[in-house]
């Protein structure tokens, strides 16, 4: 931590005064002998130096902002949240994103983060996120092990705000209340974390102090603007300090304008101002602001400046290859290891509430741009020669879900039947009602068998086992929507290469899904624009009962073309 006690030499020849700052050093958890709870730093500074480092240096805050967004993403999800939809459901009224966000931002800028976990009749119902540099462990016990955590809304003011015991979330004790208290093992410390950027601290606070320096040159001007001679003798230093520091009080405002007090024997001894200019100035703090920004780059782990807007020179062909290798590389150094130390301490809280899920963090797509590369398209061109990339280009064209509509009917997929089913889209869209008038937003429909009431989806349906293909596991882990247009497109694309005649890399996913011998299929489902219900030719597909009242008789599938695989001849191989 910075130590800004000033050490005070002075010369009596010129009365000169030198004031000294020590250099960062590691923070410290000290046990006091009068309070049960362990403090963070000198004085129990740490966490307010740290607050004030992410608000005053630009660098810092911008990084910090964007990495947090990348940890969260779109959210805490759970792979297979298909297959338990109750259990998926517990576990987000449980911990909902809302808390989860403010978490990956503690974990961030504090290296530490604490879960506030609620029970109701013994039971676990709900986790609130609770501000970690407001929680202070207990000292430990002979064991080694902190039983308990100090909450209180203001440490600097203890008996106003007087701190309140809570079990840890790992004791055995009975309470409504519980602290999870998590961070990363830190070399040197026993109760708290060090921030991930620690090295990045120095260069931080010497960002704010050029900032405050540029300002307040700017506002003052360049030289000092007042020069105070005491000409009747020099006193002693106590006296220089007292009389110096009432002058500055009685002649500077809010704005700190520069004073010089000067200590004279008599009139023709007085203080000459010698000015000492700094040569290239401008170059000068040009160059310690990109230091300082090249320096907290480097303490957050930063692979490439791009990623956080930072338009670089370097030896790659372009921008978008400098990202497409930088995302890669930052996402499993620096995102993916913070994002498992919260996901490890959810864990424990959902398992304790008889939750167990396989936790995740929805990625950003941060490449989505005309001319860019998505997430799944760079990870693909990273590892264009292994099976890891495999359907990771059908699954970034899916939906996870479609707002404003209702899932209305849910059918296999008859390939004899998938005529007559754009055909009556194309009547549905063929009768101009008012309704369609009054929907503006369906001319920007992404499927051609969308109208203005219905969108069709087909979703990738059946069981998987450890045996399971790697495309067939990725596809029902994803559990995505497609558009039909969508699917039938990557008859051209690798996206299970290897499977298609005599080992070719593509071949019709439509058709034979996952390749010979597998066990899934295509899932048709159709979904009504919320508040709507018209007579429709589509609406024929609602219900079956509706069908027969409007006189039509849905086809009967052919198992040839909609059954898996490995139920048709040869078990879907070629002979």
């Amino acid at each position: 931590m910075s130590n800004e006690k000033a050490q005070t030499t002075s010369s009596s020849s010129n009365n000169v005064q030198f004031v000294e700052l020590a250099q960062y050093e590691l923070p410290k958890a000290i046990e006091s002998k009068k309070d049960d709870w362990v403090v963070f730093g000198e004085n129990d500074c740490w966490f307010n130096e740290i607050t004030d480092l992410y608000y005053n240096s630009t660098t810092n805050n911008a990084i910090i902002n964007n990495i947090v967004k990348l940890m969260f993403g779109k959210g805490l999800k759970a792979r297979d949240a298909r297959l338990r939809p109750n259990m998926y459901a517990r576990m987000k009224s449980i911990i909902p994103d809302s808390v989860v966000k403010k978490i990956v931002t503690d974990y961030k800028v504090y290296g530490n983060f604490a879960i506030q976990v609620l029970y109701k009749a013994g039971e676990i119902y709900r986790c609130e996120h609770l501000p970690v540099q407001l929680v202070r462990a207990q000292k430990c016990n002979s064991k080694g092990i902190v039983e308990n955590y100090y909450y209180s809304d203001n440490w600097a003011d203890t008996k106003k705000f007087e701190p309140k015991l809570y079990p840890s979330f790992d004791s055995d004790k009975k309470s409504e209340i519980k602290i999870l208290y998590s961070g990363h093992y830190s070399v040197g410390q026993k109760y708290y974390s060090n921030v991930d950027y620690f090295g990045a601290l120095p260069y931080c606070k010497m960002e704010w102090e050029i900032s405050e320096y540029l300002i307040n040159e700017v506002q003052n001007s360049f030289s000092p603007t007042t020069i105070v001679n005491y000409n009747n003798g020099v006193p002693s230093e106590d006296e220089q300090a007292l009389r110096a520091k009432k002058t500055v009080q009685t002649l500077t405002g809010s704005k700190g304008k520069k004073v010089i007090v000067s200590f004279n024997d008599n009139e023709t001894l007085k203080t000459t101002i010698d000015s000492v200019p700094l040569n290239d100035a401008p170059e000068h703090y040009r160059y310690l602001s990109e230091e300082a920004m090249r320096k907290i780059m480097l303490g957050h782990n930063v692979t490439s400046p791009l990623l956080f807007g930072v338009a670089t020179t370097t030896g790659f062909s372009s921008n978008a290859d400098e990202l497409k290798n930088s995302y890669i590389l930052y996402d499993n150094m620096a995102v993916k290891p913070l994002q498992e130390t919260i996901i490890e301490a959810i864990d424990k809280v959902l398992a304790e509430a008889g939750v167990v899920m396989d936790l995740c963090f929805e990625q950003l797509q941060p490449l989505t741009a005309a001319g860019e590369l998505t997430t799944e398209q760079t990870q693909m061109s990273a590892h264009q020669t292994t099976d890891s990339f495999l359907a990771e280009g059908l699954i970034s064209k899916g939906e996870s879900e479609i707002d404003g509509y209702d899932l209305v009917h849910v059918s296999d997929v008859s390939y004899d039947n998938e005529d007559e089913f754009d055909s009556l889209i194309e009547k549905a869209n063929s009768k101009q009602s008012l309704l369609s008038k009054l929907i503006p937003s369906f001319a920007k429909r992404k499927s051609k068998q969308d109208n203005p009431i219905f969108l069709t989806r087909y979703r990738y349906v059946g069981e998987v086992s450890e045996n399971s293909r790697e495309f067939c596991i990725k596809m029902r882990t994803a559990d995505k929507l497609y558009r039909k247009e969508d699917i039938i497109a990557m008859d051209s694309v690798a996206v299970n290469a290897g499977w298609g005649a005599n080992g070719a890399d593509t071949y019709s996913i439509w058709l034979y899904k996952g390749g010979g011998g597998c066990h899934h299929a295509w899932q048709r489902e159709t979904y009504r624009r919320k508040g709507t219900d018209i007579n429709n030719p589509l609406a024929q597909t609602v219900s079956p009962s509706q069908q027969r009242k409007e006189g039509y008789i849905a086809p009967t599938n052919d198992k040839k073309v909609y059954q898996r695989p490995v139920d048709m001849p040869n078990n879907g191989f070629l002979k």
